[in-house]
């Protein structure tokens, strides 16, 4: 919490004098707010509500975005703030409205709330309840506090005076999250006391959508930047309104352990208490150690979620018991500052590798480049999607617009532009004079083989059909090995590590098999597109001649 005043300290002192008021219902004895929660969410009630200037009522913090792990009582604390928010309000008929990601969550932060009114003599008298509707309603100023599930009708007809999002990391999975948060914060702009609360933990899977933006900006504005970067490494402004309160340890404790084995630096339980503001209410650190524990012997992908939950660890990829084994090595052998005009700088000889299927898929293109008088590998993915693919796959809208900011995926509204795109890419590449070959699955390219032959990189001489399946089981062992040895860097590109982490591996055999039926929905055609370019680099092919510049 910053080491500041609230503007309004009479406000921020009755905030905190209504939330120590409150009982909490479900725990024995139902003990006051003021004896059973922690000093660390006083201050979060005290300063949001404080900042209320009492001389032009407007709200000079309008949004909270509060990152903080599971059990420490996040729900049942903002209904407690909302409640607060209720009775301090001055507006008639004003709405408070409560945003869970689930009906059953909905339905539990519904119940502390009706649960604190019933258990205070005078907020029994002066509230009514509709348990049907969710709905409390203060009668001395008509305002109401609704708590329902998220829909993309969650704000129809609401112009809010006060929002809590809970767990906007779940919410952000839904392709409407980022228009009905739109919405959200535009319902609030007439309203110049109106604030919006976000109280979410970490995502068990990488960031994504409007949870991924707001937490780059929280992030920004903690660290005292005055902007932060978009996918495209454009500079965003940051809001001059916004309080981040975030739990979560720095950036180097939260990577992934050095040497494959050693436990990473998080997996200390004594650092732990770090962020946990809730310890000992009634958490405590030798309890999580046994869940702790119980989630690592199930195994690495239990483990990720467990400390992505109650550490807020942030999952860069998603990892699986029966990941690719270069999945472990991927994330700590991106090179943010590589880029695709880099490697074909640094290069003494290039391949590309194509990787493409039906309308659902994506097409992917790799190139890898050959450092000059090194053995270092150097990868870089382009992607192409159908609108139609991305209607069929609704479910991933927001993490492909993800990508599509990144500027790694192109959404085409027809087949044929994505095709062109590609070839004129490659073509580009091989300008440079240092391209070897294209390598790709044979079957059905008929259309890519010809884009690629009307630009001069012909069938014959540098198109290669790679054999699937099993015969690639070389290929994959290859790119294993170059990362576990520290000679396969890549550009750090987001839609790549959601792409290793979707890789599911078959053994058949002796042979290992990464099939695109096997990741079901979530697809795996950039790292397909990778294993075809190691096919052809493995090859040791000869530095290429003059670019077609200097001849």
């Amino acid at each position: 919490m910053p080491d500041i005043e609230p503007v309004n300290p009479v406000q921020a002192a009755q905030a905190v004098e209504f939330f120590d008021s409150l009982r909490l219902p479900d725990v024995g004895g139902t003990p006051l707010l003021k004896d059973a929660s922690g000093p660390w969410f006083r201050e979060i009630v005290a300063m949001l509500h404080g900042s209320l200037d009492p001389m032009t009522n407007k709200r000079l913090i309008r949004e909270l975005f509060l990152l903080v792990p599971k059990k420490n009582s996040k729900t049942t604390y903002g209904a407690a703030l909302m409640l607060v928010s209720v009775l301090l309000n001055t507006r008639p008929n004003a709405e408070f409205l409560i945003v869970a990601p689930t009906k059953q969550i909905a339905d539990l932060s519904f119940k502390q709330a009706s649960g604190m009114v019933l258990l205070n003599r005078e907020l029994k008298k002066r509230f009514s309840l509709q348990n049907h509707l969710k709905c409390l309603t203060y009668l001395p100023t008509g305002a109401t506090l609704t708590i329902k599930a998220f829909d993309t009708n969650v704000v129809t007809g609401v112009k809010p005076a006060g929002v809590l999002v809970d767990e906007e990391h779940v919410i952000a999975k839904s392709s409407a999250a980022d228009s009905v948060m739109i919405q959200l914060r535009g319902g609030m702009i007439s309203q110049e006391e109106g604030f919006l609360a976000i109280i979410t933990t970490q995502s068990d899977e990488p960031p994504r959508g409007i949870f991924k933006a707001d937490l780059k900006q929280a992030r920004a504005i903690r660290d005292g930047a005055s902007f932060y970067k978009d996918e495209n490494d454009e500079e965003i402004p940051v809001a001059n309104d916004v309080l981040p309160v975030l739990y979560e340890f720095p950036e180097d404790i939260q990577k992934p352990a050095k040497v494959l084995g050693d436990p990473a630096p998080w997996e200390n339980p004594t650092i732990w208490p770090m962020v946990l503001p809730n310890l000992g209410r009634p958490i405590t650190v030798e309890r999580l150690k046994a869940d702790f524990d119980k989630a690592k012997s199930k195994g690495v992908e239990e483990l990720a979620k467990w400390a992505s939950q109650h550490l807020n660890i942030e999952i860069g990829i998603a990892l699986r018991d029966d990941r690719w084994a270069g999945a472990d090595f991927w994330q700590s052998q991106a090179r943010q500052d590589l880029t695709l005009d880099a490697i074909i700088e640094r290069s003494e000889v290039i391949v590309a590798g194509i990787d493409g299927g039906g309308l659902d898929d994506l097409l992917s293109l790799s190139i890898l480049g050959r450092e000059a008088g090194s053995d270092v590998w150097m990868h870089w993915q382009k992607s192409w999607v159908t609108r139609k693919g991305i209607d069929r796959r609704k479910r991933e809208a927001s993490l492909m617009d993800d990508f599509v900011k990144d500027g790694d995926l192109v959404i085409v509204d027809e087949v044929g532009p994505d095709i062109i795109d590609l070839a004129e890419t490659v073509a580009d590449v091989d300008r440079s004079g240092k391209l070897y070959g294209v390598g790709l699955d044979p079957q059905g390219v008929a259309d890519i083989v010809a884009a690629l032959d009307e630009r001069g990189i012909h069938r014959d001489e540098r198109v290669h059909g790679v054999s699937q399946g099993w015969k690639l089981t070389g290929a994959i062992k290859t790119a294993e090995r170059k990362l576990a040895g520290r000679t396969l860097i890549h550009c750090g590109q987001p839609i790549m590590a959601w792409a290793v982490g979707n890789a599911r591996v078959e053994a058949k055999g002796n042979a290992v098999v990464i099939e695109k039926q096997a990741a079901g929905w979530s697809k795996i055609d950039p790292l397909m597109s990778l294993f075809d370019t190691v096919v052809l680099m493995s090859l040791n092919p000869a530095v290429q001649g003059k670019s077609w510049w200097e001849n």
